[in-house]
């Protein structure tokens, strides 16, 4: 994206969505602790449910990176309530129905399948620093190994 809004550097844009566990999430929120934001297409699709899944299983090494995880997609509270009970994700998932969110970190695009255009999320990876800022951005995420580059990511920067 040649002419992005959202770049490394810079301020994370600012949000405010519910999320499954109760309350809301905002970028203040977690301000004094790293961010892992990430952007995903659909609650309890295979994709979508191993990158949680990844996240949950690894969530003690972030903890210790002073990281928390949160998951975004369109669902509904009650599509994530479901799915994190269904897979025991330990992560927090955040309710973008309106999809302001999406936009605002340039997450939904167009996208094609089986020669039929359609809107929807790209699997992206923002980490946010203690004050807010873009460290790193992952667009067009492949699930595999993605869970260990975000930690490795990390662990670089607390050695900063």
């Amino acid at each position: 994206m040649a002419n992005t809004k959202v770049k490394i550097g810079e301020l994370a844009p600012e949000f405010k969505l519910p999320i499954h566990s109760g309350g809301e999430a905002t970028l203040k929120t977690f301000a004094g602790k790293n961010l892992v934001l990430y952007f995903y297409p659909k609650d309890a699709t295979p994709g979508c449910t191993l990158e949680a899944r990844d996240f949950s299983n690894n969530l003690a090494e972030f903890t210790k990176l002073n990281a928390v995880v949160l998951g975004i997609s369109k669902d509904s509270i009650e599509s994530h309530c479901k799915f994190a009970d269904k897979e025991d994700l330990s992560i927090l998932l955040a309710s973008d129905i309106d999809g302001k969110v999406c936009e605002e970190y340039e997450v939904w695009v167009e996208k094609s399948m089986y020669g039929k255009k359609y809107m929807g999320i790209d699997r992206a990876t923002f980490l946010i620093d203690e004050a807010g800022k873009l460290r790193n951005i992952w667009r067009g995420v492949k699930v595999a190994g993605h869970t260990q580059e975000v930690l490795k990511e990390l662990q670089s920067l607390s050695k900063q």
